[in-house]
């Protein structure tokens, strides 16, 4: 969406007070995608552009104790409403840019990006920094609550066919930067898809 940080920061910050309260009703929509990510206890999972940490007790349930959870997020605001909401009691939150995460080379075995894509300043070289961080044959799910339409029909606006979330737009932009898709929903109820690091 934007190549600014700044933006990104302040568009969140003033937003992140009452975030939670505009979208009461995603939580089994993110418990669903969790669960369709696949992980396994113990597993170590990052959720990227954590925001308010609304996917932190789904993916700690997913992991279990033996598990380690992340949360990583630009914005102060939102890393403070998650703490607010208690959830940093089921992952680790980071003030971290994902361009540049503050992570050992495959220390991951999973990575959860809910509504990150839009915001990414740069997405082919994001991509690559998340499968940096993930071990070959880790697991990728960018997510949203609701699909492509649903949300242009929420924000007033039209979906372009230069959507990165387009399927025939994402697929080429994983396969360029260390991931295989393999499935893609999107559907009113949900945007999610599902990809493989392949090295």
């Amino acid at each position: 969406m934007s190549d600014d940080h700044t933006h990104v920061q302040e568009f969140f910050t003033a937003r992140a007070a009452d975030w939670d309260a505009r979208f009461p009703d995603d939580g089994p929509a993110y418990a669903a995608a969790v669960t369709d990510l696949g992980l396994r206890p113990g597993d170590r999972v990052l959720d990227a552009g954590c925001g308010t940490g609304r996917a932190l007790t789904p993916l700690r349930t997913a992991v279990g104790p033996s598990g380690v959870v992340l949360g990583a997020d630009l914005t102060p605001a939102m890393l403070e409403a998650a703490v607010r909401a208690g959830r940093h009691l089921d992952g680790q939150l980071l003030l971290a840019d994902v361009a540049a995460l503050p992570l050992r080379t495959e220390a991951l075995d999973a990575v959860f990006a809910a509504g990150l894509i839009a915001h990414l300043a740069d997405p082919a070289g994001n991509l690559r920094e998340l499968a940096r961080v993930v071990r070959p044959g880790g697991r990728l799910a960018l997510f949203h609550p609701i699909g492509r339409a649903a949300l242009a029909a929420r924000q007033g606006r039209q979906i372009t066919p230069a959507d990165l979330r387009a399927e025939a737009n994402l697929g080429p932009l994983l396969a360029g930067s260390g991931w295989r898709m393999t499935s893609y929903v999107d559907e009113d109820s949900r945007f999610l898809a599902l990809a493989v690091r392949t090295d």
